[in-house]
């Protein structure tokens, strides 16, 4: 009797992975559609208005100082260690590295490059937008505020916005933004949403950020992903570029290893006329040697004649009688 191997839970999983072989065609990239500009004007007007309040010193930058007085990391030090930890899901290191693995293996199964460049534009537009803000602005942080009730702003500092939280905003938000259905996408927005929100608050608690750098973090963050469509096109481009470049390589590849490396080259001779075919036809028949036959004793030196062996004494010429042996009597 023939029994089916039974599945270990490692093979249900591997066997899992196995599917969706081919690159989807039912994914629908983002376009900027009315709703989408409409919440791109809005954000970008709440950013310009949380620098502006920062700016002229409004009742936001008095908020700032509160909280900084209040100092949380003394107010709740037993969950200190907690918050180290935690706050390493906004950095961008580790963040990057941990998403675009998950997006390269995403890449590989699904036969697309778009995850991964979507991923390399986004933190690329991350690192231009804040970091341009971050040090255009140049405003210190709260532990080395120099004026109380200050903005802090141009003393060289690059705080403002928070980084950690715009990192935050824009590398788990890519994955609820590249989601293939409607359900991933909502559940992935959620745990995007409440993951930066987590790591702006875990800077206010260390007193590394102000809590207007945290919202200008995921103000700038949230500006990235809503615009993000725009570049749709400049990476379905370089996708395509991409593959082209592959595939030549591949066909150059091939090409060069259907030759042998150090054949000979091959002549090709063009064939003979059929006039030349003729006339060669009727010449008259050449001879391999130059006379005629000549005899032996022309050819070779002629040895003596007689027999080549040693004469020998004891022998006599065939037919000839020999002597009586003598007979010895026992």
């Amino acid at each position: 009797m023939r029994t089916e191997p039974k599945l270990t839970r490692l093979d249900r999983v591997f066997a899992r992975l196995d599917r969706e072989p081919e690159r989807p065609a039912h994914i629908d990239v983002p376009k900027m559609s009315r709703h989408r500009i409409v919440l791109f004007a809005a954000t970008l007007a709440f950013y310009g208005a949380i620098v502006w309040a920062v700016v002229i010193t409004s009742w936001l930058v008095r908020l700032d100082w509160q909280v900084m007085f209040f100092r949380p990391y003394q107010q709740w030090s037993e969950i200190h260690w907690f918050v180290d930890y935690y706050v390493v899901l906004g950095q961008r290191g580790p963040t990057a590295v941990m998403v675009a693995a998950w997006l390269g293996w995403r890449s590989w199964r699904q036969h697309t490059l778009r995850p991964l460049l979507a991923l390399g534009v986004s933190l690329l537009l991350l690192n231009i937008t804040v970091g341009a803000a971050k040090y255009g602005m140049g405003r210190l942080g709260p532990h080395y505020a120099t004026i109380i009730g200050s903005n802090e702003m141009w003393l060289g500092g690059d705080i403002f916005p928070s980084g950690h939280t715009a990192n935050a905003v824009v590398t788990w938000g890519i994955l609820a933004y590249l989601a293939s259905s409607a359900r991933a996408q909502r559940w992935l927005s959620a745990v995007s949403a409440v993951t930066s929100l987590g790591v702006g608050m875990a800077t206010v608690y260390l007193g590394t950020h102000w809590l207007s750098d945290v919202l200008l973090g995921w103000t700038a963050g949230l500006l990235i992903l809503l615009g993000l469509p725009w570049f749709e096109p400049l990476i379905a481009r370089a996708e395509d570029a991409i593959f082209d470049l592959r595939d030549r390589l591949r066909a150059r590849g091939r090409r060069t290893s259907a030759v042998p490396v150090g054949a000979p080259p091959v002549v090709v001779t063009p064939l003979p006329d059929r006039d030349d075919v003729a006339a060669r036809s009727s010449r008259a028949p050449v001879h391999l040697a130059p006379g005629p036959h000549t005899v032996r004793s022309e050819r070779s030196p002629v040895t003596p004649a007689g027999s080549r062996r040693p004469p020998h004494a004891e022998r006599h010429p065939r037919g000839s009688a020999s002597s009586a042996r003598p007979v010895t009597g026992g």
